[in-house]
């Protein structure tokens, strides 16, 4: 819930929020009562569950960066203050930076081991709305009352368009058959399905059963669309424009892993959302852009600079991650990524494949590391202030890639403090309210989200500005971020002094509660 705006002036925010720039969901200069901070200062005898004492608070929404107590009650900021607080516990945060905790709108990895490693890094809400989910009401049923990070996921249209698919549907009720029991096994069975129909197409007549199966989705609670179709080059461009209409219709966001890499791939679905209306978000738009990403990031601003509804978000690493036997490998690879066999990694080893490997691996399946980025087309992304940032975290391995574990204390350390690409409170609202306002046309939930005011969620993340560093690295297997002090999700401590918190589930859905879904 966001405080009541009247009575209200301008606070001289150094970024986006100010000049009214990133106008795609929303985000406009804040007005911000005079009195907002002064009158949440508490009476003497006002107690609270936890008080964040002393500390650099920052909220990108507001504006505010300053010295001020944080007293939360239960699962929210019930005080940001001036003045000392009174609490059941006290935590000095002096010298610390206190700000919302970060969002993560693409988190593949949806276990607790895997949240562990993003607690470290900071993150308290971490979603899988890239690929989706087939069934998001057995995704969030099961990780309901026994997760450590807030969670949440889209519908998989990949999974949708499975069902549209007559041939097909015998296969998917036996494996939803089997959610009840396992869910982590009937996703799974759901996903090879649809998987296995990844050539081929939707036909026209059967776009009406698509449209059924996506709406189901809305229904269990998804966020939106997950349209990962370069995984699935059987997805035509007509299916993927009804897709879009379907969206514009219910205002469901769809995120997208475009069909190929270039600017083509983006100007279909750039294209999709101004003919249709329905909003979008393009996914890692470093790895889907390549060398052409200022030519990408230019149609981006342009689309946003007149009023569409259209973000992307980037992760600050120079190599991808994906299943090796991905359509991204189909023949013709090489060429389309401008890479060879010695760029790609086996993450299980850490080795650098050949051709005799890479067709081993590839009979067999498996992740790899693809290093395919330039340093520079990283900062071109990260310096752009309509970029959010997001990890694409993978699945917890041993070797996985370092963005499971380092995304967003990477950008806070290097990008940002030891770069200066951009502001610190510039920074945090690429990790905390730019994710929050994409989430809100689909949750209620997201306006509670991202920032450090009373009446929002406490997830907070608080972390030494001159610490904070990712040590994940491509050779060794995952560890974790230097530098984050404390992680609160819904007002419970997830991470205290610098060590994650046995047994902390605090984690609680984010629910879609849009179009029919809502009614």
């Amino acid at each position: 819930m966001r405080p009541l705006l009247s009575c209200a002036r301008v606070l001289p925010v150094r970024s986006f929020l100010a000049r009214g720039r990133w106008n795609a969901v929303g985000a406009v200069a804040v007005a911000v009562p005079l009195a907002l901070f002064a009158a949440v200062a508490p009476a003497p005898q006002d107690r609270y569950d936890v008080v964040l004492a002393g500390g650099r608070v920052i909220d990108p929404e507001t504006g505010l960066d300053a010295t001020r107590h944080v007293g939360i009650r239960g699962s929210e900021i019930a005080a940001v203050s001036e003045e000392p607080l009174e609490g059941e516990v006290v935590v000095d945060a002096t010298g610390l930076v206190v700000a919302p905790g970060f969002i993560d709108l693409h988190a593949h990895g949806q276990t607790n081991r895997a949240n562990e490693f993003q607690a470290r890094d900071g993150v308290t809400t971490a979603l899988e709305l890239e690929s989706g989910v087939a069934s998001p009401r057995a995704f969030l049923e099961h990780r309901t009352g026994s997760a450590v990070l807030n969670f949440g996921a889209t519908v998989s249209h990949m999974a949708a368009r499975a069902w549209a698919m007559p041939s097909r549907v015998g296969a998917l009720e036996r494996a939803a058959r089997t959610l009840a029991e396992n869910p982590e096994a009937g996703e799974y069975a759901l996903s090879s399905v649809a998987s296995g129909a990844r050539y081929a197409p939707v036909a026209p007549e059967n776009y009406d059963a698509l449209r059924d199966a996506v709406r189901q989705g809305f229904a269990e609670g998804a966020l939106g669309i997950g349209m990962s179709h370069q995984y699935y080059p059987g997805a035509t461009r007509e299916e993927i424009l009804r897709v879009f209409e379907l969206a514009a219709q219910e205002q469901a966001t769809i995120y997208t892993h475009v069909r190929s890499m270039g600017v083509g791939a983006m100007q279909e679905v750039v294209a999709n959302a101004v003919a249709t209306g329905a909003p979008l978000h393009i996914v890692h738009v470093n790895s889907s852009s390549l060398w052409t990403i200022p030519t990408v990031l230019d149609l981006v601003a342009g689309v946003q600079s007149r009023g569409f509804d259209v973000t992307t978000e980037a992760y600050p690493y120079t190599a991808a991650s994906t299943g090796i036997q991905s359509a991204i490998f189909d023949p013709g690879w090489q060429d389309n990524l401008r890479i060879g066999y010695g760029d790609i990694q086996w993450q299980d080893t850490g080795e650098r494949l050949t051709a005799e490997s890479f067709q081993s691996y590839r009979a067999t399946g498996g992740t790899v590391i693809i290093h395919m980025m330039r340093p520079e087309w990283i900062r071109e992304a990260l310096s752009r202030e309509f970029v959010i940032v997001a990890s694409d975290g993978m699945p917890f391995a041993p070797g996985a890639h370092p963005r499971s574990a380092g995304t967003f204390s990477r950008f806070l350390g290097r990008y940002v403090r030891d770069e200066g690409l951009v502001s610190l409170i510039d920074g945090l609202a690429r990790i905390t309210i730019m994710p929050a306002r994409r989430l809100e046309t689909t949750t209620a939930q997201a306006g509670r989200k991202g920032r450090l005011q009373p009446g929002a969620d406490a997830d907070v993340t608080v972390f030494d500005p001159e610490r904070i560093i990712d040590t994940a690295t491509f050779e060794d297997d995952l560890s974790y971020s230097e530098g984050v002090v404390h992680v609160l999700v819904n007002g419970e401590f997830v991470v205290r002094d610098g060590a994650n918190v046995a047994g902390a589930t605090p984690g609680r859905p984010l629910v879609g509660t849009f179009g029919s879904a809502g009614e």
